[in-house]
């Protein structure tokens, strides 16, 4: 006998309800309107009256495996959204004052199937045969050089920065051409069946209901669907990431656009910079238990360079997850769904692996098992991510103020100090296969924070010193090599992707 909640769920998912747009909606409604549109009836509600937080302008090289998916050319792509190439990140006074290190998306080097790279660069450090572990990575001396280009006898590994509002519009024409409509009107009641809890539909400020099978919350940090309607609970990790608080503003270019975001370290939290076509996304991200708002906000412009095109405006926010980010027949994406910041350009990557795992368990009807199982690789997901990032604030030499102390300090998860134990002994990372951050990442954020490795692997004691020389000559050769037939990063942009009129640099500094 069934009962009424599995009535309910036995009904075939035929119409698909988006609540609210932005990079979030917009990419689930890309996604789902691409594979799925000749047989669902595809739904997006938004309202021009609620804004976007509109900060997610940098991204990570998984990015361009969600736009192969669906098709999108990357020329038209970047000359849409005025985007610039990413190589990685610079983190600035993180480990100390004054200190730099870049978080690169290449791989460094070469491997043994038995030890990475880093054991022979560790070898040869200690015999003075090694530069420094940066010379052996392209993506890295590229972003240095300020260069990038696609090249036919090597493939580098890139994401982008973009602009989120042209983003949205880009993937909106894209999903209105598959179908997907898009409603204008504010929700003002969430409808639920009495006995299963199932939302049924979506009531209008106008009067207007829309009724669905599935909904998608993208409704950001109100969580109207997730949470103030089926009260799925949040685990906080303030007490691991201490900021709650961002202002961004965006301002004119004073020079070429670097291929790089930047992440600069604040006695109380950090900057960054984030370089497109026609101008520079800036924000600081801070601890509000650490300094007054205003204080935050001086900081940031006093520091910023050039014009600014739109007064600063504050994001407020709690990290954490969503205890369930599918319940019943709602699934949370992007803000509604879990936060950590954006140290690591997370955000976007985080809604995509949310739309990916929903699109490869997409249900004919909606079941138990197939929710269990997307939560469950959702919170593997979060905890990796937030672990990383988790890295960034715990790995460091600064002492300097009582934010840096407390983080020094903090209690990790075990999860990642059982990483950091790991390679402070032996060298090695510890990974599971398909999590997003691979050795490499790890390798250089943690000797980049200043965790260094005690030994190496027994197999790079195999190799004479000769031998030795040469495998890292070799490496650092083919690097010097393949960075000096890149063009600029300007000169790419120029050639590869125009998108009209390139934006006036001014040759002053604000």
């Amino acid at each position: 006998m069934h009962n009424d909640a599995d009535t309910h769920a036995a009904k075939p998912v035929k119409r698909v309800v988006i609540a609210g747009g932005g990079t979030a909606g917009w990419m689930a409604a890309a996604a789902v309107s691409k594979i799925l549109g000749g047989t669902l009836e595809i739904s997006l509600i938004e309202s021009e009256e609620i804004g976007t937080v509109g900060v997610g302008e940098a991204t990570i090289p998984t990015l361009s495996t969600f736009h192969r998916l669906l098709d999108i050319d990357e020329r038209e792509f970047m000359a849409a959204t005025r985007g610039t190439i990413k190589l990685g990140i610079s983190f600035e006074n993180w480990r100390t004052q004054q200190h730099r290190y870049i978080h690169s998306f290449g791989t460094t080097g070469r491997d043994h199937w038995s030890a990475g790279f880093q054991h022979f660069w560790r070898r040869g450090h200690e015999l003075g045969l090694a530069g420094s572990y940066d010379d052996y990575c392209v993506e890295l001396q590229a972003a240095l050089q300020g260069k990038f280009a696609h090249l036919k006898n090597y493939r580098m590994n890139y994401a982008y920065h973009l602009d989120a509002s042209l983003y949205a519009k880009y993937l909106r024409a894209m999903s209105e051409r598959n179908g997907c409509r898009r409603i204008e009107g504010k929700i003002v009641e969430v409808l639920t069946d009495a006995d299963s809890g199932y939302i049924t539909a979506l009531r209008l400020e106008r009067g207007e209901v829309i009724e669905g099978d599935l909904f998608i919350d993208c409704t950001g940090f109100r969580a109207l669907l997730i949470d103030k309607t089926m009260g799925v609970g949040f685990e906080d990790w303030s007490h691991w990431l201490l900021n709650d608080s961002a202002i961004a503003v965006q301002t004119t270019s004073v020079c070429d656009p670097v291929p790089y975001t930047r992440a600069i370290a604040e006695p109380w939290g950090w900057q960054w910079r984030i370089a497109l076509q026609h101008r520079v996304g800036n924000g600081i991200v801070y601890s509000s238990r650490h300094v007054g708002d205003e204080e935050a906000k001086q900081r940031l412009m006093d520091t910023v360079d050039g014009e600014v095109l739109k007064n600063p405006w504050p994001v407020c926010f709690r990290p954490g997850r969503r205890l369930q980010c599918w319940n019943r027949n709602c699934v949370a994406l992007g803000l509604a769904g879990s936060f950590i910041e954006p140290l690591e350009s997370t955000t976007i990557h985080l809604i995509q692996r949310g739309i990916t795992h929903l699109m490869r368990s997409f249900p004919q009807v909606i079941g138990q098992a197939g929710i269990d199982e997307y939560n469950t690789q959702m919170a593997d997901e979060l905890q990796h991510v937030r672990d990383f990032v988790v890295l960034h604030y715990y790995a460091t030499e600064r002492r300097d103020t009582p934010y840096w102390e407390y983080l020094a300090n903090m209690e990790l998860p075990q999860t990642l100090r059982r990483r950091i134990e790991l390679f402070r002994e032996t060298g090695t990372v510890f990974h599971v296969p398909g999590e997003l951050f691979a050795e490499n990442s790890w390798i250089q954020v943690m000797m980049g924070q200043g965790i260094t490795p005690k030994t190496h692997h027994p197999t790079a004691d195999t190799m004479s010193e000769a031998d030795l020389r040469r495998f890292l000559d070799d490496i650092r050769t083919h690097v010097e090599t393949t960075v000096r037939m890149l063009p600029s990063h300007q000169a790419y942009l120029d050639q590869y992707c125009p998108s009209g009129p390139r934006a006036t640099v001014s040759t002053s500094v604000a």
